[in-house]
């Protein structure tokens, strides 16, 4: 008797990447490409990734048209807003508390939040309206009657009088102080567990806005990842990569070692917040970012109503996100005026023709990355013109140093360098 060969023959899926490249034309970051990839790929169904993409795309913030007859419509962001400039275009709402696929109720956190998240390799992310608010979320969340380790070093004081102890006291959480100002070792955090096994979590701050030098010791987030206890960090600046990915030259030397928040994650750390309008560079607001059972906890806590952003601040931490994803640092103004050349700036000085062109040290700001400085160049005038160009329309704010008026132009957009050579002619 002859028995029947039979030849079976194996198909290999393709590649995550390659599959995700073949839908490029769909419109999103490649992050979110291979995200729709890896997912239809998982099913067995490698064809479903266009429609998988579409659908991480619909699911973006975005204009709708509200046809429901319900004005302050809450799923579609309440009182419809008038065009930015009072412009000609269509009074429109949003889809800010809406799943455009079911017709159900969706999240304002299935938006920027989940973006963020993948931008910074966290596990998921949540949004409020502020750095401080971040903290205090998380820490009456994780922490409230419970005791929290944090370095003296580290109970700093920042913008408008805010300080560490004071929002910790808000949420309920009990300071445990730590350490000495200039010097904490992990044996203190260590005793600190040790007498208190009730610890809900260690808080590590970053000294966003103050540096101490000399005769210092701090503990790394690796090696506090080891007594047990969850470790939440405050980066602060908000600086999402060391690598700085967006920047085709990689990070700039001037950053410096300033902790990143992806850094900071795969350290050990289990939640990170961090401040929307600084090294980040999108509109004021707070990131939770980490654990998914944690971020969870932080979103269903009373508190995150109250602290929660508008669809405004929500759409313009969407497109920074976005820009992350695609690897787009000039999307991003800040990073854009940040990553340019001083010898650019030279040139552009030189060409206003007014002034003598100098050397300047453009600074990070806003509490941010402190004693960091950028190189830059600009103009100087002799005397103190800042009066006269605040004056100006639209207004010219300068400084003033060492009986000078100088503009630096690494927070100028070259498309305004015909405005000050105008206004500079009147000098």
């Amino acid at each position: 008797m002859i028995g029947h060969l039979r030849i079976l023959v194996s198909v290999r899926p393709p590649s995550v990447d390659a599959l995700a490249r073949s839908i490029s034309d769909v419109g999103l970051p490649h992050p979110l490409l291979v995200e729709a990839a890896r997912e239809a790929i998982a099913a067995g169904d490698p064809d479903s990734a266009a429609a998988r993409a579409e659908a991480i795309r619909g699911a973006l913030l975005r204009p709708v048209i509200n046809a429901t007859g319900v004005l302050l419509h809450t799923n579609l962001g309440r009182a419809p807003l008038a065009p930015p400039g009072g412009g000609d275009e269509p009074t429109r709402y949003s889809n800010l508390e809406l799943d455009l696929a079911s017709g159900r109720r969706g999240s304002r956190t299935a938006h920027a939040a989940s973006l963020l998240a993948k931008a910074a390799g966290a596990d998921a992310a949540l949004v409020v309206n502020n750095g401080a608010a971040a903290v205090l979320l998380v820490l009456a969340a994780l922490a409230r009657d419970l005791p929290v380790p944090v370095s003296r070093g580290e109970l700093v004081e920042i913008g408008g009088g805010f300080r560490v102890p004071e929002v910790m006291a808000q949420s309920g959480a009990r300071l445990v102080e730590v350490g000495t100002t200039n010097r904490t070792r992990l044996a203190d955090y260590r005793g600190a567990v040790d007498a208190h096994p009730d610890t809900a979590l260690v808080l590590k701050v970053h000294q966003s806005n103050y540096r101490i030098v000399g005769f210092t010791e701090s503990v790394g987030v690796r090696e506090l990842a080891g007594l047990g206890p969850p470790v939440v960090v405050d980066v602060g600046s908000g600086l999402l990569d060391a690598a700085c990915p967006w920047l085709a030259d990689g990070p700039p030397a001037w950053l410096g070692d300033e902790p990143a928040v992806r850094q900071t994650l795969a350290a050990g750390a289990a939640l990170v917040t961090f401040s929307g309008d600084k090294l980040l560079g999108g509109p004021q607001a707070g990131i939770i970012a980490g654990r998914a059972d944690l971020v969870a906890r932080c979103s269903r806590h009373p508190l995150a109503r109250a602290v929660r952003p508008g669809g405004l601040v929500l759409d313009a931490l969407q497109q920074t996100a976005l820009a992350y994803l695609r690897r787009d640092g000039d999307a991003i103004p800040f990073w854009r005026m940040a990553a340019v050349p001083a010898d650019e700036l030279r040139r552009r000085a030189a060409a206003l023709g007014v002034g003598n062109v100098v050397e300047t040290e453009a600074v990070p700001g806003g509490g941010s990355a402190p004693a960091l400085v950028i190189p830059s160049a600009g103009v100087a005038l002799d005397g103190d013109r800042s009066a006269s160009l605040r004056a100006c329309d639209p207004p010219i704010v300068a400084r003033v140093h060492e009986g000078r008026t100088v503009l630096d132009l690494r927070t100028v957009d070259p498309a305004d360098d015909l405005l000050l050579t105008k206004a500079l002619a009147a000098f």
